[in-house]
């Protein structure tokens, strides 16, 4: 009885048997299967060579979907001096360069570095923040405190049920350390420093009146209250 012919596949070329395994899927062309798993001729060269260690593990997981084979199959078809799946392939990625493991020690010093950069831009940033909205704010600033003044003076006037309202702009200004110069309508020995003198003339350490409030920020001057000589 004959025995039934065994056919052998070159060990170096596995064109036959990348042909054999498409056939079976209904590819008839090595072209079809680069279109279908989205690889150059190249990349299917090396797997025709044999040479799976030049392919990345993203191609050849594509070909073994195209070929309908687990991958572990196609390396061990495919993969050069490889005989059975029990011997898995190394592959190699040409394309990844290997990096030394990062010190510890160096990543904490950066990662304070980074904290404390970032603590820095936080408090830079709530200072321009605050800056913008006092420059926004200093027509309130200087006439709100006048008309308290005026409202103290006259209870009756319905203005005064406003004053409550103005609670929370006050809190806001205390959170900021803002504070006022001088209460309006208070006499004080005039301080060119903090005092802008509306009309006539006053040497320091006149007594004036203050007109419309000035205020501090912190230790600098926000701006200065306006006063005028006490007749």
């Amino acid at each position: 009885m004959s025995q039934p012919e065994t056919i052998t596949y070159n060990s170096i070329d596995r064109t036959q048997l990348l042909r054999d395994r498409a056939r079976q899927v209904g590819l008839l062309s090595l072209r079809q299967i680069c279109q279908q798993a989205g690889v150059s001729e190249r990349q299917l060269r090396y797997l025709r060579r044999g040479q799976c260690d030049r392919l990345r593990v993203e191609t050849l997981q594509r070909l073994a979907r195209v070929l309908e084979i687990p991958t572990t199959d196609l390396l061990a078809e495919f993969a050069s001096g490889r005989e059975s799946a029990s011997e898995p392939a190394v592959l190699q990625e040409p394309d990844r360069v290997s990096r030394p493991e990062p010190n510890v020690a160096d990543m904490q010093r950066e990662c304070q570095i980074l904290q404390q950069q970032l603590l820095r831009q936080h408090a830079e940033l709530q200072k321009n923040f605050q800056r913008t909205s006092l420059h926004l704010l200093e027509p309130w600033l200087r006439q709100w405190p006048s008309a308290i003044a005026g409202v103290q003076r006259n209870p009756e006037l319905p203005a005064a049920r406003l004053l409550p309202l103005t609670a929370p702009i006050d809190n806001l200004l205390r959170s900021w350390e803002v504070e006022s110069i001088a209460a309006v309508g208070s006499e004080l020995p005039y301080d060119p420093q903090w005092h802008q003198l509306l009309e006539g003339t006053a040497a320091p350490g006149d007594r004036v009146r203050v007109r419309y409030a000035g205020y501090r920020w912190g230790d600098k001057l926000l701006f200065r209250a306006q006063v005028g000589p006490v007749d």
